[in-house]
């Protein structure tokens, strides 16, 4: 095992929590605990959606334990559901929309480890494990930090959102 890689074992709810996107990022691996692979537990609202992007660093992968997401990948369409799971390469465009009248709940993998922490640069901490209210940063707030923010994670915005 290398230096920068640990055994980590978390209880349910002991993963650090973040605020972004309405949504809830329960951190359960670090990047100071393994520079390979970050993971985090993810809850969010029907409706939400992100622009068709790519990312020069990461490999990204999902496995949807709740809810329902439609996933553009590259020129592919695919709807997930709980059980499903989705491996994005490298440099591959992507977005997904929320579907549904539930929160979706997945588990998301990162390899290398770092592009999690974006989330705590544009969002704020949770100060519970729950999805935001009135308590979170709006999207007028947030936005302009996606934009500062990403380019330094490799984040490139390519396109519009999937339409609702």
């Amino acid at each position: 095992m290398s230096q920068d890689e640990q055994v980590v074992v978390r209880e349910p709810g002991t993963g650090r929590p973040t605020w972004a996107m309405q949504s809830l990022f329960e951190h359960l691996l670090e990047p100071d605990q393994s520079s390979r692979l970050g993971v985090a537990l993810v809850t969010q609202p029907p409706g939400v959606a992100t622009p068709l992007h790519r990312h020069d660093e990461e490999a990204e992968a999902f496995y949807v334990l709740e809810g329902r997401l439609d996933y553009l990948a590259g020129e592919d369409l695919h709807e997930l559901y709980a059980g499903c799971f989705i491996h994005l390469p490298q440099g591959v465009p992507h977005a997904f929309r929320i579907r549904g009248e539930e929160p979706a709940r997945f588990l998301a993998l990162t390899t290398p480890a770092g592009l999690l922490h974006l989330y705590d640069e544009v969002g704020i901490p949770a100060t519970e494990r729950r999805l935001p209210g009135a308590d979170a940063l709006t999207p007028e707030v947030e936005i302009p930090r996606w934009v500062e923010v990403g380019p330094r994670y490799g984040l490139e915005v390519v396109g519009p959102p999937i339409p609702e």
